[in-house]
């Protein structure tokens, strides 16, 4: 990294946490889109879904409004009944279980590795009914899921598999890309995320007719999208084929995406790099730093995730925040775990104890700034700040 300009830790401004990297490129697309006359569900989410086959070698891919929506859809499309489960980790935004519930199905939770933050395998196997449907896998914050285990599981109990990738776009485990290993992934294009479109997502699947079904279901269940049946010279009449829903994309949207993708590795490989430094530069300190990449997989780099030791640094993981607030440093929290969220006790009925790990988990972490527009100054800055508050 290259030495600050200025001293560490005398920022003016607040460093937001999650700001995205966005260029030119970008904003002169999103302006030729507008002046284009066509700014809906258009060619540009095509040349951007492709772009996105193209890097995760998949067959299909379904542009949505977000990553949200491409969850819920996935379900959708398997058909879910009421009584029917899925299940999936505690340790997730609260998006996962909605997506379920919102397909009619009842989430199931199994506790996460207090080490990776995923789902743990052997906790799936003793969640099984027969009942499940489906497994849901987070590749938290970037790593992958034990996807050999997982998938061994499913094939041994004829399970679905929904890969959610919101964290896991560049994602790698043994030489293949994280949500092609099941039914479908579900991407996220969110502010947030490693590429953005400011909002949207994205299914992709090996399987066509589900991804036909998909793109019905994303826009009223209809079976023309906008472009087919207004861009030619005459009206082509659609068909209503399932009680839809209002998720596609934009060409708007697709405008940042088709350039960010484009910079996909270039944006991995500084994240990296800010890892690394963080690595470095945090080590000793009281606090877990994120475990080293396994094996053979490829990490995202989406979130740099501490635990706090709140033992020896005798303050809770809130004071931490409100501290690195003070030294003009953003921070994000990922995540509480969500079996303890008012609604989901009330719903699924559970209580604090029933998932130890993703409860210590929640407790402690907190999330370092990490993208690609982080200057080296910035990353100075995070760590000055980080060793300031815990090296009490």
């Amino acid at each position: 990294m290259k030495a600050p300009a200025r001293k560490a830790g005398t920022r003016k401004d607040f460093l937001v946490f999650g700001s995205p990297l966005i260029s030119e490129a970008e904003i002169q697309e999103v302006v030729k889109t507008l002046r284009s006359g066509w700014i809906g569900t258009g060619p540009k989410v095509k040349r951007f879904e492709d772009l996105v086959l193209a890097y995760k070698g998949s067959k299909h891919a379904v542009a949505v409004s977000s990553g949200s929506a491409a969850l819920h859809l996935a379900l959708m499309a398997l058909e879910l009944k009421p009584g029917d489960e899925v299940i999936t980790t505690p340790m997730t935004f609260c998006a996962t279980l909605n997506a379920i519930l919102h397909a009619g199905a009842k989430p199931v939770l199994a506790d996460c590795d207090r080490t990776t933050l995923n789902i743990d395998p052997a906790a799936i196997e003793r969640k099984i009914t027969r009942k499940t449907r489906a497994i849901l896998p987070v590749h938290f914050a970037g790593r992958p899921c034990d996807m050999d285990e997982l998938m061994s599981i499913a094939r041994r109990r004829k399970l679905a598999v929904v890969e959610d990738c919101a964290h896991a776009i560049e994602t790698e485990y043994h030489g293949r890309k994280a949500g092609t290993f099941g039914d479908f992934g579900a991407l996220s294009f969110y502010v947030t995320k490693n590429i953005t479109t400011a909002e949207g997502g994205m299914i992709i699947t090996d399987d066509g007719g589900n991804a036909d079904k998909i793109k019905m279901l994303a826009l009223h269940g209809m079976s023309k999208d906008a472009w087919r049946r207004f861009s030619d010279k005459f009206h082509k009449h659609y068909a209503v084929i399932y009680a839809g829903f209002k998720y596609n994309m934009t060409d708007i949207q697709a405008s940042l995406g088709i350039h960010q993708i484009r910079r996909i590795d270039r944006y991995w490989l500084r994240r990296q790099r800010l890892w690394r430094f963080y690595d470095e530069a945090l080590g000793g300190l009281p606090c877990t730093l994120p475990a080293p990449p396994e094996k053979a997989t490829r990490h995202g780099y989406h979130l740099y995730t501490v635990l706090a030791d709140t033992d020896r640094l005798g303050m809770t993981r809130d004071q931490v925040l409100r501290k690195l607030s003070e030294h003009k440093i953003g921070t994000g929290v990922h995540y509480r775990a969500l079996h303890l969220e008012p609604y989901y006790r009330k719903v699924l009925g559970h209580k604090p104890g029933d998932f130890p790990n993703a409860e210590y988990i929640s407790e402690r972490t907190f999330t370092l700034p990490l993208s690609a527009k982080l200057s080296d100054q910035d990353a100075y800055d995070v760590v000055t700040a980080a060793r300031a508050v815990l090296r009490r």
